[in-house]
């Protein structure tokens, strides 16, 4: 069996003990005692947010396993500016990291295994997702003039909690999901 793990780091731009990220939680939203690095003083950002989703999967000739995860990097997350706005704006962003943490496995549901090709298949679909990932918390960002238009916020936060429940289906992506060849 095969083992692979794609990780993709976004930072919306070092280090202590305790564990270095957290999942993203319906119940467990951000604090300013989670963004632990040392703030980028050359950036014009209040703060920075750095979301990770990641795929580990394996494969033989038989079946796909896999485990996505979203997670929030303590110690490449910083802040600057320690204002509510703020804070809600950079939820924000890893609101948007689960959304697209349960896009991946709504595509990854669909997928149909072929072992000559899983490998570039899963490739495929994560960097398709992640591309699209990226470009959704830029364009949050500029619309919402990081989080200083306070109408575009709001829109954003309440397009972001509509995004979360329409995907709600494909939330349990935590678990290990398995994929095999109908006989």
């Amino acid at each position: 069996m095969q083992t692979f793990i794609l990780i993709w780091l976004l930072s919306w731009q070092s280090v202590q003990q305790q564990p270095p990220s957290i999942p993203w939680s319906e119940m467990r939203k951000l604090s300013w005692d989670d963004f632990k690095a040392r703030p980028d003083a050359a950036s014009a950002n209040a703060a920075m947010t750095n979301s990770i989703i990641n795929i580990e999967f394996n494969f033989d000739d038989t079946s796909l396993d896999y485990t996505i995860s979203c997670r929030f990097d303590k110690n490449r997350s910083w802040v600057k500016v320690r204002t509510a706005p703020v804070l809600q704006h950079e939820q924000g962003h890893f609101d948007i990291a689960e959304i697209f943490a349960r896009k991946l496995a709504k595509e990854m549901k669909g997928y149909r295994f072929n072992p000559g090709t899983v490998q570039n298949d899963v490739n495929n679909i994560y960097d398709r997702i992640m591309a699209v990932y990226q470009k959704q918390q830029l364009l949050y960002d500029q619309e919402t003039d990081f989080s200083r238009n306070k109408e575009k916020q709001a829109e954003w936060l309440t397009k972001i909690t509509n995004d979360l429940r329409s995907l709600e289906a494909f939330a349990g992506y935590g678990k290990q999901q398995v994929i095999s060849i109908k006989k």
